[in-house]
């Protein structure tokens, strides 16, 4: 089966820590970053879309939730 995919460059911006992290996942599953932070994006993909707009009043996060980066 020949799927062709839509392969665009974009570059992403991650907190060093953060990056580590995830060359550290891509090196033990011997996957690329780029195959980790996919499917991250499809695991996490419904419970960010829970949080509010920055445009929607009244709904702000405040500062420690959006930089909280832990998993329930």
């Amino acid at each position: 089966m020949n799927v062709k995919s839509d392969k665009r460059k974009q570059s992403l911006y991650f907190p060093e820590k953060m990056l580590n992290e995830i060359a550290a996942e891509a090196t033990r599953q011997d996957r690329s970053l780029s195959w980790i932070v996919q499917k991250a994006w499809k695991i996490a993909k419904a419970e960010i879309s829970k949080y509010p707009s920055v445009t929607e009043p009244d709904t702000e996060m405040d500062e420690s939730e959006e930089d909280d980066d832990t998993v329930e």
